[in-house]
């Protein structure tokens, strides 16, 4: 089968077209023919190296990609699914070697996979799964009542976004970032408060919230910085295992979505919460998967709002 990948870790031009074995379902698994697949910053450290510390026991090629969309082909034996072969769905995938979602064929666990939403594109689909679980499970970390204060740093993003989205609805009390041209975004994706993004966003957030916030996610991946916006005793998820020093009672929770990618019911609720218009599917472009190279450099170049989505024929 066709896949994208890396034989040599390096930029976006490292990317190329490689041939695999086809995959094929077990029991507890379900194989999907990928229409399409979302272009996320994970990829880019499957591709440069990053991660190699991870996947050094395994021969090259890598292939990136943890969101995939497409149609159920293969259903192992055994395997307790709703999913019928031809319907079309959505998983998260977690990359391990040639294993990953830019590829025609990918085989996932039962609990990985979920329909897509209704009225849906395979395009629209594939941005929901891996932002849409990391979002959920950083506002599930964090554990705020509703009327509780939650900060997003890079709430014009994907992942910011759909943080902003699912607090909301959670009835939590939203401040996020945004540059001058991002603020109308933000606030459309709910925001009940916008402050400037910045170095200094901890002391714009603190001036807007007196006393600090009660939790903050960290979709900037701004780290340490960010301590002064959030009260004594208070919690700041982070993504890629980000840990800062425990000042004033603050606990820092990194999270990892691969704790959470056979979690069956809640990625079944994010497809129903897309359904209720409470979450946005958000695609700034769709690619050809042989031009994976141009989504890397347009996604590393900055100032990509939703995502690039990777089309296999």
């Amino acid at each position: 089968m066709r896949a994208i990948g890396v034989n040599q870790y390096g930029g976006p031009d490292a990317l190329e077209v490689v041939e695999l074995p086809e995959p094929h379902a077990g029991p507890g698994e379900v194989r999907l023919r990928v229409r399409a697949a979302a272009v996320n910053p994970t990829d880019t450290l499957v591709r440069n190296g990053a991660r190699a510390e991870r996947q050094r026991k395994d021969p090259p090629p890598y292939v990136p990609g943890m969101d995939a969309a497409g149609e159920v082909d293969e259903i192992g034996e055994g395997t307790d699914t709703e999913l019928h072969v031809g319907d079309a769905a959505m998983a998260i995938v977690v990359p391990d070697g040639s294993h990953g979602a830019y590829s025609e064929y990918v085989v996932v666990p039962a609990g990985s996979v979920v329909r897509i939403p209704s009225d849906a594109s395979t395009a629209e689909a594939a941005t929901v799964p891996m932002n849409g679980l990391t979002a959920r499970l950083a506002l599930d970390t964090l554990g705020l009542a509703p009327g509780q204060t939650v900060a997003v740093t890079g709430a014009a993003g994907a992942l910011g976004g759909s943080v902003v989205q699912l607090a909301k609805a959670d009835r939590l009390t939203v401040v996020a970032d945004a540059s001058e041209a991002d603020e109308e975004l933000v606030r459309a994706l709910g925001a009940d408060v916008v402050v400037r993004r910045g170095d200094d966003v901890a002391a714009r957030i603190r001036d807007s919230q007196p006393g600090g916030v009660d939790g903050l996610v960290d979709g900037s991946v701004q780290g340490d910085v960010l301590m002064d916006a959030v009260r004594d005793g208070g919690t700041i998820v982070t993504v890629r295992g980000y840990r800062g020093p425990e000042d004033r009672g603050i606990t820092w929770a990194p999270v990892l979505v691969r704790d959470v990618a056979t979690d069956h019911a809640r990625l079944d609720a994010l497809r129903r919460q897309v359904e209720e218009g409470v979450l946005t599917m958000r695609v700034a472009d769709t690619v050809p998967a042989e031009k994976a190279a141009e989504a890397h450099r347009r996604l590393e170049a900055g100032g990509v709002r939703g995502r690039l989505v990777l089309t296999f024929g």
